[in-house]
């Protein structure tokens, strides 16, 4: 595929993959790349190929999105793989930009679900057509019928286009790597090439003029050790050529013109160099340094820029700040501002749905997202790259509507066994969500849709896991704006603080379980302001966690090992991000996640207090 113009000659077809999470997508790119040859016999064969991100096989989510290429009846298939979660709506409007349609894959037993519902509607908006796949249709519980119906509802409801609701429907079980025209059960010797077939026959090959002058768009960047950062993106019109300069467009309308340093083409997994890539074909180009999303490479003799990229505005914030309490330093190898400021620098340029902005203190950022989720994700990252941090207690962004005040809405969807439908009513109550429509689920499941404010989703999937054993299936998507609902209530409980730096003890942790739920086990470091567990009553609580039994020649044997502690409570980022109050931070290292205080010692607390009352 090297040749200066073969790569250019093969007609193309860019689809991007849209499913909500745990539909099967992923192991259908597995498939469809194991049954066109990408993995040649010597290969071993790596499932879930797609997420290569650690914390994406962790989580059975994808996060970014990615390209590969198959190769089929001698036509070119780009694949683009999206996120199927809302957090992640950046990257979803990214990969569309790539792409002249879609592959909607939807369970066979579930439906189409809020986030299929999120991603069809950006697809819809830039008029892509659909082709749709029924995943799992070997399952015990299966309804394709009533799911086909379902999903015709969903193109009406959002007002697709006559000409895309004629959708060719495959059948698949994406596991075995087997699909059939229509509903039915693939046949046991059956293969994805009526899925394949019908990509050619619905996706059209894109429209763009190869001898024109070059527009290209930048959607995405990636960054080599040996070429440094690389613009990803498409080639709307014309050749882009390796040897012969191009000028990069930027939004401030600077323009920087270079010769690239290499043009790399998606071949199968990975990336070939090639000397020049069509109007169509997906680009990967090394050589401009101060490339951003959005951008576009044009003819240095006609410049003419594409339109940019937009997202979904992000509806929560934060506070990153540089870890301040009397353990900073300990574990991690990042840990001034200046390392913080250099790697959200770094989220900000390949993820277009995070924004930073400063704070009063040079110390802190304030970081704005789509959800608790993405922020989640990008702690958990930093954390794993050796990143010490502290972060607030996250909170909408609001909007003045009419003079109002406005805050972001969501819409949900609750799949609950039959018992706990009066669980999910009673925790949507206090957070001011609003039961809008119950319905029969699967045999012994009822689905359950409510309203709720942006904020009340704040903990609201762990509290349901928590009252259901982790039956609940819960599903969100933004609906809208709509007038702030009043203050939310936050934890029962007030916490118990250390006073003082230690080693926990067994006794004192003994003594104090009684009082409330514990965050600590014995042996565990603790210092004055940090928070050692959840007070069962409202206010907060000093406690002293490292006294020790006093010694005497009374010998109590017995009952020193009589001591059963319960097991401490352990936080996970979200977790700790939905336990803190306003008063609060999580200290965030490699090796563990706590909650303090934000002053840490008593006085200034007591002082603070006094202040705000008066």
């Amino acid at each position: 595929m090297n040749g200066s113009g073969a790569h250019a000659a093969i007609p193309i077809r860019n689809i991007a993959l849209v499913a909500h999470v745990d539909h099967g997508k992923t192991t259908l790119v597995d498939a469809i790349l194991r049954q066109t040859g990408v993995f040649s016999a010597h290969q071993a064969l790596v499932d879930r190929v797609m997420d290569s991100n650690d914390q994406e096989r962790e989580r059975g989510i994808t996060i970014l999105a990615k390209a590969a290429s198959v190769h089929w009846r001698d036509i070119k298939i780009n694949l683009v793989d999206t996120p199927g979660h809302a957090d992640f709506g950046g990257e979803v409007e990214r990969a569309l930009a790539m792409v002249d349609g879609v592959l909607l894959l939807v369970d066979a037993a579930e439906g189409p679900l809020p986030q299929t519902r999120y991603v069809l509607s950006k697809a819809v908006a830039a008029d892509l057509p659909a082709v749709v796949v029924m995943n799992k249709v070997d399952r015990a519980d299966a309804r394709p019928e009533e799911v086909l119906d379902e999903i015709y509802q969903l193109f009406l409801d959002l007002e697709v286009p006559d000409h895309h609701i004629e959708f060719p429907i495959i059948s698949a079980i994406a596991r075995e790597g087997r699909s059939c025209a229509g509903v039915g059960m693939p046949a046991a010797d059956a293969d994805l090439a009526p899925l394949l077939d019908a990509v050619l026959h619905t996706v059209p090959a894109p429209i763009g003029d190869p001898a024109a002058p070059l527009q290209a768009l930048v959607t995405n960047l990636d960054a080599s050790e040996y070429m440094g950062r690389l613009a990803i993106g498409r080639v709307e019109r014309g050749t882009l050529r390796a040897k012969k300069p191009i000028v990069l467009l930027h939004a401030d309308g600077v323009s920087v013109a270079r010769k690239p340093a290499q043009l790399l083409a998606v071949e199968g997994l990975g990336r070939v160099p090639v000397d020049e890539l069509g109007a169509g074909d997906l680009f990967v180009l090394a050589g401009f340094p101060e490339v951003e999303i959005g951008d576009t490479l044009a003819d240095p003799e006609d410049p003419d820029p594409l339109p940019r990229l937009t997202v979904d505005e992000p509806i929560l914030r934060m506070t990153f700040g540089v870890n301040t309490s009397t353990l900073a330093g300990k574990a991690g190898r990042f840990l001034t501002s200046r390392h913080l400021r250099e790697r959200l620098a770094r989220e900000v340029l390949g993820n277009v749905a995070i924004r930073v902005e400063d704070t009063d203190s040079p110390d802190v950022l304030q970081v704005a997202g789509r959800g608790e989720l993405q922020l989640a994700v990008l702690i958990e990252s930093m954390r794993r790259e050796g990143y010490e941090l502290e972060v607030s207690q996250p909170e909408v962004i609001t909007r003045e509507i009419d003079g109002r005040r406005h805050e972001p809405i969501e819409e949900g969807i609750a799949d609950v066994p039959d018992e706990h439908v009066g669980t999910i009513s009673q925790a949507l109550a206090p957070r001011k969500g609003t039961v809008t429509d119950l319905r029969p689920g699967d045999p012994g499941r009822t689905v359950v849709c409510f309203e709720i404010p942006a904020r009340g989703l704040i903990g609201l999937r762990s509290e349901l896991m928590t009252s259901t054993r982790g039956t609940a299936l819960l599903h969100t998507r933004h609906r809208g704006w709509a007038p702030w609902a009043g203050e939310l209530p936050n934890r029962r409980g007030g916490a118990m603080i250390a006073d003082r730096v230690g080693v926990a003890t067994g006794y004192a942790l003994d003594n104090l379980q009684l009082r409330g739920e514990l965050f600590i086990g014995p042996g565990e470091q603790v210092y004055a302001g940090m928070v050692v567990g959840e007070n069962a009553r409202s206010g907060d609580m000093l406690v002293n966690v490292v006294k020790e039994k006093q010694k005497t020649n009374i010998r109590t044997h017995a009952s020193d090992e009589a001591i059963k502690l319960a097991t401490p409570r352990v936080f996970t980022i979200e977790s700790a991000m939905e336990f803190i109050a306003d008063d609060e931070l999580v200290e965030v290292t490699p090796t563990s996640v706590r909650v303090r205080k934000r002053l840490l010692v008593e006085s200034d607390r007591r002082r603070l207090a006094k202040r705000s009352a008066g």
